[in-house]
């Protein structure tokens, strides 16, 4: 019996490479997780790029993670070999510090961040805290459900926090890897739904996934066209470039709210004019709980939400993050490893 598995790892900064590990056993609260599929999330690039503060390498990549439980350790009481299991961005967490008491683990002091602080899902094997996982139900493919697990808790738990309420207008700046789950989420949440793209030729692509909307940002003021409607309730800006995001603000109805999820690599500028005459604000999300995950699954169950993906073997790892990176996927690249599906 093979007493090794396979993983990309990162092994300096930009380099991924296929290595060979001994299987693990889990300690105690863990799970040993063989994985069926991995999604590829433009944050794996703080890994890979090793930009995060503090990383050890060689790291494993990978929060987007689908797989049944392989092996379990002691203490574990809630899950059992075999079970069809996710694990997210937010792996886990100490249980110690003030903000896990209150149930944020978003701001726990010392978190389990998957592929962070301990190996990810780009691999054959991965153990997790079992307090750190959800259950994945059988009517989502490994495919489909990796992604939802990042990209779209992100979308559905901004959307679902933001405020509106049904019949509201909502915006989706973005119509890419997280945009084109914010727009299906914000239908199925019973939004007046807008999507905002760059070209007409996206308009197609935002009305099959749900907008009743669409506004060309090439061919005007985007601002004035969500005006034109009345003014967005809520503007979820899933693209990243802060130029785009601060000319959408004068775009907000009075009390309006603009939710940031993708991080622009330049400042956002914004007039101080189009935020207190209109008692808009600005505010950032970063992904959600762990129990969040398991709500972002269950409704796109109910709700018929699915990701487009691209998959790639295992060890193409890095040629799926090369080209999700340049914008080539169409619209989340996931990995496959044991998939037996």
């Amino acid at each position: 019996m093979k007493n090794t598995y396979s993983a990309m790892a990162v092994v300096s900064p930009g380099r991924l490479e296929l290595v060979e590990r001994a299987i693990p056993t889990p300690a105690s609260q863990q799970v040993l997780i063989r994985v069926e599929a991995c999604g590829v999330c433009h944050s794996d690039g703080g890994t890979i790029e090793a930009g995060f503060p503090g990383l050890e390498l060689p790291r494993v990549p990978g929060h987007e993670v689908v797989g049944r439980i392989e092996a379990v350790g002691t203490d574990v009481t809630r899950w059992s070999i075999g079970q069809r299991v996710g694990v997210g961005f937010i792996g886990g967490y100490d249980g110690s510090c003030p903000s896990c008491l209150r149930g944020d683990f978003v701001n726990c002091e010392n978190p389990v961040i998957s592929g962070v602080t301990s190996d990810g899902g780009y691999a054959e094997l991965m153990l997790a805290e079992s307090h750190g996982i959800v259950s994945v139900p059988e009517d989502l493919t490994a495919t489909d459900a990796a992604p939802l697990l990042c990209a779209g808790l992100t979308t559905f738990n901004a959307l679902r926090n933001s405020g509106a309420r049904g019949g509201d207008l909502v915006a989706i700046l973005g119509v890419g890897g997280l945009g084109h789950l914010g727009i299906q989420f914000a239908r199925k949440m019973g939004f007046e739904t807008v999507a905002i793209g760059r070209g007409q030729d996206k308009e197609s692509l935002a009305k099959d996934l749900g907008a009743h909307h669409y506004i060309n940002s090439d061919a005007g003021s985007p601002a004035e066209a969500l005006q034109s409607l009345g003014g967005a309730t809520v503007i979820l800006a899933t693209a990243p470039s802060g130029k785009s995001i601060g000319k959408l603000v004068p775009g907000l109805a009075p009390r309006g709210k603009m939710i940031v999820v993708a991080v622009p690599g330049e400042p956002i500028p914004i007039q101080g004019y189009d935020l207190v005459f209109g008692t808009r604000s600005i505010e950032g999300m970063l992904t959600g709980k762990i129990i969040d995950g398991a709500d972002t699954l269950k409704f796109s169950v109910l709700q018929d939400v699915r990701p487009m993906v691209e998959t790639f073997p295992l060890k193409d790892a890095a040629t799926a993050y090369a080209k999700m990176m340049r914008g080539d996927v169409r619209f989340r690249a996931v990995l496959i490893a044991n998939q037996t599906e």
